[in-house]
């Protein structure tokens, strides 16, 4: 085995979950699908699938590094690097933009958004991705937004939190509107559209569809005219957002990795 394929190896045993979301991170950044990056890569869409799920020690190394040349991306010793800047800058950026593109979203459907709320209350602190207000009704709505869904009981557990403080955080934040935002606080998990995050929410969805059973259609709906309170979850795509760049589909080339055996 050669020292590049020590190192990715020896790094995959220890942190092939930050690799995965890394190298997805960057695909989106592009606005590629799993089968654009496949084709560049010259490998099965399974495998870049399997990287970006945090199974990429279950590759053969001539694939994983072809998946990772086609994004620029390099594993000396323990560490993960990039040609074009930091990854974590990059997993940011991804947040950000979901953010962004969520807040949009919901200004277009009449809402007031403020993003990135902090709080301190009774001991408990965070911050709020984006909080919501509709003044007719007077409602108030606290906004989740996730890239990927790690830990589902931790976020819950959160966003519980953050709907109980929601309503004295809404009078400080909104000011004379404040004292008319005594009704029930509606809560949305904003995910980014993949295949990925819809078969993780379908994998938990006896937690999932009592905690947050509204989807996208009634979400939209509800969103455009807020009556009550609603959870949900809603799935958003960023493709059209790429930094003003338009999908781009790869036609592959006639080499191609073999099939990993494994």
């Amino acid at each position: 085995m050669s020292r590049g394929q020590e190192d990715a190896f020896r790094f995959l045993t220890v942190d092939a979950r930050r690799l995965g979301r890394f190298v997805r991170a960057l695909r989106i950044r592009e606005g590629w699908r799993q089968a654009d990056l496949a084709a560049r890569a010259t490998v099965s869409q399974d495998m870049v699938s399997r990287l970006e799920r945090g199974k990429g020690e279950t590759l053969a190394f001539p694939a994983l590094r072809a998946i990772l040349g086609a994004v620029d991306v390099q594993i000396p010793g323990y560490d993960v690097r990039w040609s074009r800047g930091i990854p974590e800058t990059v997993l940011d950026e991804g947040h950000s933009r979901l953010v962004g593109a969520t807040a949009l979203f919901l200004e277009r459907s009449g809402w007031t958004a403020i993003p990135e709320v902090t709080y301190s209350r009774y001991g408990e602190r965070g911050s709020i991705d984006l909080l919501g207000w509709h003044s007719d009704p007077s409602l108030v709505l606290v906004v989740e937004v996730k890239t990927e869904l790690a830990s589902i009981e931790a976020m819950l557990r959160k966003l519980d939190e953050k709907v109980r403080l929601a309503p004295s955080i809404g009078r400080e934040r909104f000011g004379a509107a404040g004292p008319a935002l005594e009704g029930p606080v509606s809560a949305i998990l904003v995910l980014l559209s993949s295949t990925i995050a819809r078969r993780r929410v379908a994998g938990h969805h006896a937690v999932l569809d009592r905690a947050l059973p509204a989807r996208s259609d009634a979400l939209r709906r509800w969103l455009r005219k807020p009556s009550g309170r609603l959870a949900g979850i809603l799935f958003l795509p960023l493709t059209h957002e790429v930094r003003g760049r338009r999908r781009v589909r790869v036609r592959r080339s006639a080499s191609r990795v073999p099939a990993d055996p494994r």
